[in-house]
């Protein structure tokens, strides 16, 4: 039987607020890239807590990525999904907003997800937009360098199929909870939010 961990909006919230001033001793982004769909809920809160007085919200754009299946045959109220063997990109950056690629370069960008679990989809996002900002930078013949981080609730302490820069790794990778391999049930997936919350009230007091 797949052991779970029921996390609640309550326990998000606190993730993020933990995690903000190491954030922005560390790092101070001008942007956040939220990879959905487990990188919204997360991105906004986290953003409450990296303002600064007199200073704008951090902008926040999301791409989506999808490597999650689920286990066929699994009734709803017990199915868990397993990591995929391929990253699909479902949507890219809202160029309306941004402008062009080439307003993210110079800049800091923190990509933030849920969890950090094979390290596919983490490896996938980095190198994409490292790949897309390089291009402009080239095209704008700018100097600049755009530094990316990453931020996620949890990671998981398991070998990772996945692999990020080394200059990434050290210094601007933050995980406000590492866990061991077991699923992870996040609030925004519950379909019935009150027997989560009864889950994860079960599991703190055994």
């Amino acid at each position: 039987m797949v052991e779970k961990l029921y996390v609640t909006y309550n326990d998000v919230h606190k993730l993020c607020q933990e995690s903000a001033p190491k954030i922005l001793a560390d790092f101070k982004p001008d942007l956040m890239i939220a990879i959905g769909g487990g990188g919204y809920v997360p991105a906004r809160i986290l953003r409450s807590f990296l303002k600064q007085p007199g200073s704008h919200n951090i902008p926040i754009q999301a791409i989506g990525l999808s490597l999650y299946e689920r286990l066929s045959g699994s009734a709803a109220d017990d199915a868990v999904e397993t990591p995929g063997t391929r990253v699909t990109r479902t949507q890219w950056l809202d160029f309306t907003a941004l402008g062009e690629m080439s307003s993210l370069v110079g800049k800091r960008v923190l990509i933030v997800d849920e969890v950090d679990d094979t390290r596919t989809t983490l490896e996938y996002a980095v190198k994409e937009l490292q790949k897309d900002v390089e291009e402009a930078r080239a095209k704008m013949g700018s100097d600049l360098k755009t530094e990316f981080g990453i931020f996620v609730l949890h990671n998981k302490d398991k070998p990772k199929k996945g692999t990020l820069p080394e200059n990434l790794t050290n210094g601007r990778y933050l995980a406000a909870r590492t866990v061991g391999d077991e699923w992870i049930c996040y609030p925004w997936e519950a379909m019935d939010i009150d027997e989560h919350d009864r889950n994860a009230a079960a599991a703190k007091v055994k």
